[in-house]
C-alpha cells in the first residue's frame, strides 16, 4: 500500500500524511513507512507497465 492509498482511505492529502508521520514518528510502528533508495526506486518504476489503448 502507498502512501497515497492511506491518504486517500484517511481523507487526506498525501503530504499531509507524510508530514504527520514525520512529526510524530514514535506514534507509528517502525515498519509503518520506508523509503526505498534510488535505485530500488527506479528498479520498482520500471516494472509498473503503463498500457494505452483505445477501446473500440
Amino acid at each position: 500500500m502507498l502512501d497515497r492509498d492511506l491518504a486517500d482511505l484517511y481523507g487526506v492529502e498525501t503530504r499531509v500524511l507524510n508530514q504527520a508521520v514525520q512529526r510524530q514518528v514514535r506514534r507509528f510502528p517502525d515498519d509503518f513507512m520506508f523509503q526505498p533508495s534510488k535505485g530500488e526506486f527506479d528498479k520498482l518504476k520500471s516494472q509498473f507497465v503503463i498500457s494505452n489503448f483505445k477501446k473500440s
